[in-house]
């Protein structure tokens, strides 16, 4: 499919109650939305190639589901700091934020650097940016060492007292997901979610004891990455 065959599919399936269906149900408004789930269009990727111009093409489109596509067909090795920096900046809701942060921005070279900058950001979707591309972190690089996972903890704990719902939700998210990376993280982020505990703040509070919740579960589902050291050592 090229460009001119996906904007006339994209209109197609397009349904427009569904943009009312999304604010409602999931908080997504958007501008210049044309009413399509996410399953939709991920079958609609299926017959799209992976091509980089293409995707920065639909990206400018400005049709929003268009730069939803542009998350699933660009390719994270070729992403650049201008695009990070070009897209970010559009985020209007947490779906066209987690999808290009997850796919996309935690699977590139930038992504540590991006986390750090982001976090210190004013706007509500460019800092959630940072802690939506640090939990797809946990699971983008399965080779990391622990030292990059336990830098995070300043820059939650520092975010913790961030009461709007999208930043302390994404706080909260990455906090767990690193606690569920390994069983080692899986303590130092407790002892994170302890420290935030402590702080004077509602907020704080309830990211931490949410994380701590799950995280100290008796059957919480750990994984072993890197499996170079924590696979061997089930054997």
């Amino acid at each position: 499919m090229n460009y001119d065959n996906i904007i006339s599919e994209l209109n197609r399936i397009a349904i427009p109650k569904k943009i009312e269906f999304k604010r409602a149900k999931f908080g997504i408004v958007a501008e210049n939305a044309l009413g399509i789930m996410n399953k939709d269009l991920n079958d609609l990727v299926k017959r799209i190639p992976k091509d980089d111009e293409l995707a920065v093409r639909l990206f400018d489109s400005g049709i929003y589901e268009a730069r939803l596509l542009c998350s699933k067909i660009f390719n994270p090795k070729n992403l650049t700091e201008d695009h990070m920096e070009k897209w970010v900046k559009t985020f209007e809701n947490w779906e066209i934020c987690d999808a290009f942060c997850m796919g996309v921005f935690a699977r590139s070279k930038y992504a540590i650097s991006k986390i750090s900058e982001w976090s210190k950001r004013e706007k509500e979707f460019e800092k959630r940016s940072a802690f939506a591309t640090m939990a797809g972190y946990c699971m983008a690089d399965k080779k990391a060492d622990n030292n990059i996972y336990e830098s995070f903890y300043p820059i939650l704990i520092s975010a913790c007292d961030d009461n709007r719902l999208y930043v302390k939700k994404a706080v909260n998210w990455a906090l767990r997901s690193i606690g569920k990376r390994n069983i080692d993280l899986n303590k130092s982020a407790i002892n994170c979610a302890k420290e935030i505990l402590r702080k004077d703040s509602k907020t704080a509070r309830w990211i931490a004891s949410n994380a701590l919740k799950e995280l100290e579960k008796e059957d919480v589902r750990i994984s072993d990455y890197p499996r170079s050291i924590y696979r061997s050592n089930k054997h």
